[in-house]
This record gives structure tokens, C-alpha cells and sequence, in this order.
């Protein structure tokens, strides 16, 4: 079932490229002009929304990590 849904993007220059960042997702993309941007953040979208399709199963590995005190687990 697809759905049309509007957001809302930032845009600003970043040297020769320009950026767009969608305000309501975490995602972004880039591209030589405005146009191309906000072209680029609507395909990244799409594919945001799409359902995975795995063409093989995923590798799933432990990731370890230094915390600092800023989160300290459960007590």
C-alpha cells in the first residue's frame, strides 16, 4: 500500500554542493544545485520507507564500545 506524504527539508549550500535535511526523519542527502538536493532527499526518502529486501542473510556482529560516565547502565 504506498501513500503520498509531504515533509519538510532544510536546505543550505556547503561549499559547491547543497544539502538537504528532512526536519521530521533522520535523513539527508546532497547535490550540485537546490533542484538536485531535494531530488536526491526525496529518492533517499522513498527508499527510507521502503521495506528491506534481503538478498542474503545479514552478518550480525557484537559491537563493543567504551561508555562514558554519561550513561552508566542500569542500576
Amino acid at each position: 500500500m504506498s501513500k503520498k506524504r509531504t515533509f519538510t527539508a532544510s536546505v543550505w549550500r556547503d561549499g559547491k554542493w547543497y544539502v538537504a535535511q528532512c526536519l521530521e526523519v533522520d535523513v539527508a542527502s546532497q547535490g550540485s544545485s537546490e533542484t538536485a538536493a531535494l531530488k536526491n532527499l526525496a529518492d533517499a526518502l522513498e527508499l527510507h520507507f521502503s521495506a528491506p529486501v534481503a538478498t542474503r542473510a545479514p552478518k550480525v556482529r557484537p559491537v563493543e564500545v567504551t561508555v562514558r560516565a554519561a550513561y552508566t547502565g542500569s542500576h
